[in-house]
C-alpha cells in the first residue's frame, strides 16, 4: 500500500484503557482546598471531585466513542507523519470543500456540533444553497494524529500538510476556517495556496494590536491599547509549555485528574462571558475532549505550537495576507480594524455576533450562519 492511501479509521478505545483510568480516577489523591474564593487559586477542588465523578461514573465513553464513529473518519500519511481525518461529504451537489482546522487544547471533537448545520443545512431547515463538503484534519500530536519527532514543526508545515490532503482527497478550490491555533494554519494556507483558496474565515486573532503598533496610535488608540493591557490575566500556557512542556507533562500523562483540572481550567478561562463553564462548553463535550486527549496520550505531544510554533521569539498573532479574502465571526473596534485592514483583505467583519473562545463548542447555530454567510458572499 502506497503511503499516500488513504485509511478508513474508527474509533476504538480498548476496554483495558478504560479500566485503567477508572481505578485512576477511584484512587485520586485529592489536594487540599487553598485559602480564596472561587476560582482565585485555579480549578476548586469541590468543582473537580464533583467533574471526576461523573467522568468516573455516568459519562458514557463508549456512547460518546459511537457517535463520533458516525462521523467518517480516515488515516493517511503525509510528511513523513500519519494524519488522522474526518471528511463528511454534503449531500448537496454544489457544496464548497471546507476544510476546518482546530485549536488547543482542543480537538477535532471542537466541530462535532457544527458538522451537520455546514454539510446538511436543509435536514435543519436553513437554506441548501451554501453547504459543505467538510474536512476536519487532527492537528500533528493532537488525537489520533502523530506528533512531531523533532524540533522545528511550524504552523506553516501544517498548512502544508493540509494543501497535500485537500489535493488527495480531490479538491483543487476550497474555502479554509479555524480558530485559536487553526486561525494560524488557514492564514499560512493562504500564503502558500492563494490559487486554491476560495476565502479564509476565522474566528478571531486578526487585527489585535502588539507593542510595534504603539507608535502608529492616535490617542485614542492609545487609550484603547492601555486598557487592553488590564484585560489581560490567566495562566499564561503560551509561557508555561515554551519553557517546560516535557516537566508538566508528566502530571496530566499520569493522572486523569491532573489533565482533566488543567484544560478545565483553561476552558473555563477561554469562556470569560459565561457565569459557568458549562454555559459554554456541555459537560459531556468537554470530557469527550478530555478523554480523547487522554487515551491517545497527547498531553506532551500537543504542545508543540507554544515550544516551537508560534513565533520566532514566543507568542505573536496570525500573520496577515493580502492574497485571499478574509472574514472574522465577530469584529472589534476600529483600532483592531485598521491593523486587520492593513494587513489582510477583509470582506467579512460583523459587529454584532457574540460568543467565547471555542464558538463552535458555544455557538454552533452561530457559527456555522456566520460562516455560511461569508462563504456565500464570496460565491455571489
Amino acid at each position: 500500500m502506497s503511503n499516500t492511501a488513504i485509511r478508513p479509521f474508527r474509533i476504538a478505545i480498548p476496554q483495558s484503557d478504560l479500566d485503567d483510568l477508572n481505578d485512576r480516577l477511584e484512587r485520586t489523591r485529592w489536594a487540599a482546598q487553598l485559602p480564596g474564593q472561587g476560582w482565585d487559586r485555579g480549578v476548586p477542588v469541590t468543582y473537580l471531585k464533583e467533574l471526576a465523578e461523573y467522568w468516573r461514573h455516568e459519562f458514557d465513553w463508549r456512547a460518546q466513542e459511537a457517535a463520533l464513529n458516525q462521523f467518517p473518519q480516515f488515516m493517511t500519511e503525509i510528511g513523513g507523519l500519519n494524519v488522522h481525518f474526518l471528511h463528511v461529504r454534503s449531500p448537496e451537489p454544489d457544496a464548497l470543500p471546507l476544510i476546518l482546522t482546530h485549536g488547543w487544547p482542543n480537538s477535532f471533537v471542537e466541530f462535532t456540533k457544527t458538522i451537520p448545520l455546514l454539510t446538511n443545512p436543509r435536514a435543519h431547515g436553513l437554506d441548501d444553497a451554501q453547504a459543505f463538503h467538510v474536512v476536519i484534519p487532527s492537528v500533528p500530536g493532537f488525537g489520533f494524529s502523530e506528533g512531531p519527532h523533532e524540533m522545528g514543526m511550524k504552523t506553516i508545515r501544517v498548512a502544508h500538510m493540509w494543501i497535500e490532503l485537500m489535493s488527495r482527497l480531490g479538491y483543487d478550490r476550497y474555502g479554509v476556517q479555524g480558530g485559536d491555533l487553526g486561525a494560524y494554519v488557514v492564514q499560512e494556507m493562504a500564503i502558500a495556496a492563494p490559487d486554491r483558496i476560495v476565502g479564509v474565515h476565522i474566528d478571531g486573532g486578526i487585527g489585535l494590536p502588539t507593542a510595534a503598533d504603539v507608535p502608529t496610535m492616535t490617542p485614542d488608540e492609545l487609550a484603547e491599547w492601555d486598557l487592553m493591557q488590564k484585560w489581560q490575566s490567566g495562566v499564561n500556557h503560551h509561557v508555561l509549555l515554551r519553557q517546560a512542556p516535557q516537566t508538566f507533562a508528566h502530571g496530566w500523562t499520569d493522572s486523569p485528574v491532573g489533565l482533566l483540572g488543567w484544560l478545565v481550567h483553561k476552558f473555563k478561562e477561554f469562556s470569560p462571558l459565561a457565569d459557568n463553564l458549562e454555559d459554554a462548553v456541555d459537560r459531556d463535550h468537554l470530557l469527550t475532549n478530555t478523554a480523547l486527549y487522554w487515551f491517545t496520550n497527547t498531553a506532551a505531544s500537543s504542545s508543540w505550537p507554544m515550544y516551537n510554533g508560534l513565533g520566532d521569539d514566543g507568542f505573536t498573532w496570525p500573520k496577515g495576507q493580502k492574497l485571499v479574502p478574509v472574514g472574522v465571526y465577530s469584529g472589534g473596534s476600529a483600532l483592531m480594524r485598521r491593523l486587520a485592514d492593513r494587513d489582510n483583505l477583509i470582506a467579512h467583519w460583523p459587529e454584532g455576533n457574540t460568543g467565547n473562545h471555542f464558538l463552535a463548542m458555544d455557538v454552533p447555530e452561530a457559527h456555522a450562519a456566520d460562516i455560511r454567510t461569508f462563504f456565500a458572499s464570496l460565491q455571489q
